[in-house]
């Protein structure tokens, strides 16, 4: 890799670190290809990405980023995951790291908020930004349908005893 070369890593690393809302680190030594690449698509599948960078060029990359705690775990074969939802990338990397043992999650960071393990498995037991929008969505609906069903229950009950009435009055 020569010089311009590394400094377009270096530039690109940056605005990885400056868009992402949460990065991932892990080992994934001992991972094979096919394995890397269900977890590539896996991660494409939940709005996030991985990426595979020299460790040097990374922590050169992450000088004044927010995410810059994460500096002390680039050590070895390293893998950085991010995403813009803070939920999707640790989700999807706690997944893959019970279905294959090599893939070993070290930490991440979440703004300035360094986390270790735990704190990305925390994440990842979070529901997405995408189910939180539905059960809000949920929530603000419901109101409206209990007003719905409570002005027209009179209205049926009043259309029920009517017909029980009716019925009453046919039969005799």
């Amino acid at each position: 890799m020569d010089r311009a070369e590394k400094q377009e890593s270096i530039e690109a690393l940056k605005g990885v670190f400056q868009a992402a809302a949460v990065v991932v680190v892990a080992h994934y030594s001992g991972l094979s290809v096919a394995q890397m690449q269900t977890l590539r698509r896996q991660m494409k599948q939940a709005g996030a990405q991985v990426k595979v960078a020299k460790n040097r060029l990374a922590k050169i990359a992450l000088e004044g980023a927010d995410v810059a705690s994460i500096a002390s775990l680039l050590k070895g074969p390293t893998l950085i995951a991010y995403s813009g939802d803070p939920v999707a990338a640790p989700k999807v990397a706690v997944d893959f790291a019970k279905a294959n043992e090599q893939f070993v999650i070290l930490g991440g960071a979440m703004g300035k908020t360094a986390l270790n393990l735990d704190g990305v498995k925390q994440l990842a037991s979070l529901p997405s930004l995408d189910e939180m929008r539905a059960k809000l969505i949920g929530l603000i609906q419901a109101p409206a349908t209990k007003i719905a069903q409570l002005t027209n229950a009179p209205a049926a009950k009043v259309a029920r005893v009517v017909q029980a009435y009716a019925s009453k009055g046919a039969a005799a």
